[in-house]
């Protein structure tokens, strides 16, 4: 049987040719002919390597050579890619930046763990990569994770650790949900409130003990400088980042800050930044302020984030406030809104206008769907595929993230093991097993974008339970986004992941060793492993 390279996710294809192996010297080259869109790249994998970087490098040279070549667009895309390793050098050729990226994710990956820490002096030097031919290329263009600050924060350094993790798996979006009932995250120029006042909770429920609260005042966002600075360095790694900006439901931190833009003729109406893991009823008045308000938020949001999609959250939108106020129900009255759906819609198809009008595009949960979908709207689908499916149908472009499969706030394992759970289980094997475009019928697979994993923090105080959560699942969930189904092996995967685990150890990700290891899980509590 031909062996697997060592790579997460499987490539396309892979052959071994049996030639003399290269190898990585302290004369190694990397050579990107001038091309400025490569310098990042180069300077990444000269930094792990511990080699230089040159426009140009001699004929026969030792030499690793990055090549966007247009010739393979067509064929593989633009992030697909070909690597070549032969004894006199190794050659990188992408159809676009992009797929030169991943192509040098795949050698790092041939390479040993310890290049992690070591650079070419891993293993003591001598280091060599097999003679080998590869073509490769995405499965999806959607290959997400979701990661919830708003329940719990987390600095700048630990996004930016997350993403180059993504981007290690060849996961391309980073979607950073910035806004919730527990915190508002991001810095908006126009309303400080919104930090000075949302971005804080007086105490927290007790994780594993919800009948307690901590007492500890929780908080923190991000500045606007923070977040280009995010932003960045995602598109470094060929990360998109995608701002959530929740609507028009869970806005209790938003109205604790400006209660007059809330339903103030409601009666109980009394929003707080929330302290519990709830569904709550706060939900945006339709009035003409509140309407300015959100279309000021976003147009500092879409200032500070160039991607084409916007999440707007959409789900989980209480109606009673709505039913009882009589300034929105004036509104669904003149509007000729029978209900609180209706009205949803109306906020979503409004909204959706505001962005199209800017030259983006909105994305949503799927109870945008409800009382119907705004034109250009896609839905990432969590509660059932069966909401993407007809979403489909209906000429809309869907993203994969149901609970059953990509909700990694689900343990794998008991609640001691895990630090508590909230009554579900996905294992590594189901998370595998997924097929984003199951159910879906042949004629609409193109509106698959693609599907993501959810970590959603109520119980995920830190990066370090975030990541044991997170891996090795999201790994087997980037093999699902990228690689061919006829190329996915579960039993190869495990054999694979040994290695992908060891890398962890070295990069120092936290992670939950699978099932079928000799040695229990580690206690998410505890430090990751390796340090």
């Amino acid at each position: 049987m031909t062996p697997s390279p060592t790579i997460i996710p499987i490539p396309v294809s892979c052959r071994f040719t049996g030639g003399a192996p290269f190898p990585l010297t302290a004369k190694t080259v990397i050579a990107t002919g001038g091309d400025p869109t490569l310098a990042g790249t180069a300077a990444q994998l000269a930094k792990l390597l511990d080699v230089r970087v040159a426009e140009t490098a001699q004929a026969g040279g030792n030499v690793i050579s990055l090549v966007v070549d247009s010739t393979l667009t067509g064929r593989l895309g633009p992030e697909g890619y070909t690597l070549t390793v032969t004894a006199s050098g190794v050659e990188i050729r992408g159809g676009g930046a992009a797929g030169v990226f991943y192509g040098t994710q795949s050698l790092r990956q041939l390479l040993p763990p310890d290049i992690e820490r070591f650079g070419r002096r891993a293993d003591g030097g001598g280091l060599t990569v097999a003679a080998l031919e590869i073509e490769d290329r995405p499965r999806f263009t959607w290959r997400g994770s979701l990661l919830d600050v708003s329940r719990h924060f987390s600095p700048v350094a630990e996004v930016k650790k997350y993403i180059a993790t993504l981007a290690l798996h060849k996961l391309n979006v980073f979607q950073w949900h910035l806004v919730d009932d527990q915190g508002w995250r991001i810095q908006i120029k126009k309303y400080p409130r919104l930090t000075s006042v949302g971005a804080w909770r007086e105490t927290t429920i007790r994780v594993g003990n919800e009948g307690e609260y901590d007492g500890v005042p929780h908080g923190g966002f991000y500045t606007q400088d923070e977040i280009r600075e995010v932003v960045a360095f995602a598109a470094e790694r060929f990360v998109t980042v995608v701002p959530e900006i929740e609507l028009p439901g869970h806005s209790s931190a938003a109205l604790a800050a400006y209660p007059k833009l809330g339903n103030t003729d409601a009666p109980g109406y009394a929003p707080k930044v929330q302290s519990k893991w709830a569904i709550f009823p706060e939900t945006y008045s339709p009035k003409p302020e509140t309407l300015a308000f959100l279309d000021d938020v976003l147009t500092e949001v879409l200032g500070l984030f160039p991607s084409t999609f916007i999440h707007i959250g959409g789900d989980e939108a209480m109606k009673q406030q709505w039913e009882s106020s009589p300034t929105a129900r004036a509104v669904m009255a003149e509007n000729r809104l029978k209900d609180g759906h209706e009205l949803q819609s109306w906020f979503i198809r409004r909204t959706e206008n505001f962005l199209a009008q800017r030259g983006r595009r909105l994305i949503g949960w799927d109870e945008i769907q409800e009382g119907g979908l705004a034109p250009g709207a896609a839905m990432m689908a969590w509660r059932d595929v069966k909401w993407a499916i007809e979403a489909a149908r209906l000429g809309h472009d869907v993203v994969m993230a149901p609970t059953s499969h990509t909700y990694f706030d689900y343990t794998e394992g008991t609640a001691e093991e895990e630090g508590g759970t909230i009554g579900a289980q996905t294992t590594l094997e189901k998370v595998y097993s997924f097929d984003p475009t199951a159910g879906v019928e042949p004629m609409h697979h193109a509106r698959v974008l693609g599907a993501q994993g959810q970590l959603w923090r109520e119980r995920m105080p830190s990066l370090a339970v975030v990541e044991f959560r997170a891996f090795p699942r999201l790994s087997a969930l980037a093999e699902v986004v990228w690689s061919p189904l006829e190329r996915k092996n579960f039993d190869d995967f495990r054999v694979r992941l040994r290695v992908l685990l060891a890398r962890f150890d070295r990069l120092g990700v936290n992670y939950r060793r699978p099932r079928d290891s000799t040695t229990p899980p580690a206690n998410p509590m505890s430090p990751p492993h390796g340090t």
